[in-house]
């Protein structure tokens, strides 16, 4: 495993046991089995490493968007699949929850998430450097990817925006208030869909190989 990846793997793992302020460089160094100046090469700064930890989360949030989305099925169970991942990302992830949220606790780094001045010769770390994503950015890039994968053979990605972000944001709503005994986000989705009649809305994918 690269060593970017370890110290990244390194510092989540850290913050699962102590706050952020809490965690030290050393340790996270350490833990990766690689030396301090290793760590700083990558990442600059302790800042830099959390933004690059910020942003890993997110893009992995991202690719777990994009295999719901390849789920068989038609296009409401691919925006089901899709608010039950980001249910079970955020509740598994605290990162995720406070990018998805935009509430980060005491124990998460305090980030700005505008973009900051970078002299980092790795490109990773340069797009770490750049603007995180907020709320309002992740919703706009699922609702998108959902209405792009949904309209997939013939539908309108346009019409299909609002449903998909329907869909999402009952997923938040669920990561802000779980939903009780009676009912799972999936159930929601399902049963909002069909009283919109977005389940005729949404066009379902072409079958394999067409």
């Amino acid at each position: 495993m690269p060593a970017r990846e370890s110290l990244l793997d390194a510092a989540f793992a850290a913050l699962a046991h102590r706050p952020w302020a809490a965690v030290r460089m050393v340790d996270v160094a350490s833990a990766a089995g690689v030396s301090r100046q290793t760590l700083y090469n990558e990442f600059g700064s302790k800042e830099g490493l959390a933004r690059a930890l910020v942003r890993r989360e997110a893009d992995a949030y991202l690719a777990g968007v994009e295999r719901a989305l390849g789920v068989p099925g038609d296009g409401p169970e691919r925006l089901v699949a899709v608010a039950e991942w980001t249910v079970s990302a955020a509740r598994g992830n605290a990162v995720v929850r406070a990018l998805l949220t935009g509430c980060w606790s005491a124990r998460l780094p305090a980030l700005n998430l505008a973009a900051v001045a970078s002299s980092s010769a790795v490109p990773a770390q340069r797009r770490a450097d750049a603007a995180l994503p907020s709320p309002a950015d992740l919703v706009a890039a699922v609702r998108d990817r959902a209405a792009a994968a949904t309209a997939v053979g013939g539908g309108n990605g346009g019409e299909a925006g609002p449903v998909c972000e329907v869909a999402v944001r009952l997923a938040l709503s669920c990561v802000a208030a779980p939903p009780g005994a009676w009912s799972t986000v999936g159930e929601l989705v399902r049963g909002t869909l069909h009283r919109q009649g977005a389940d005729r809305e949404v066009p379902s994918p072409p079958p394999a190989g067409s």
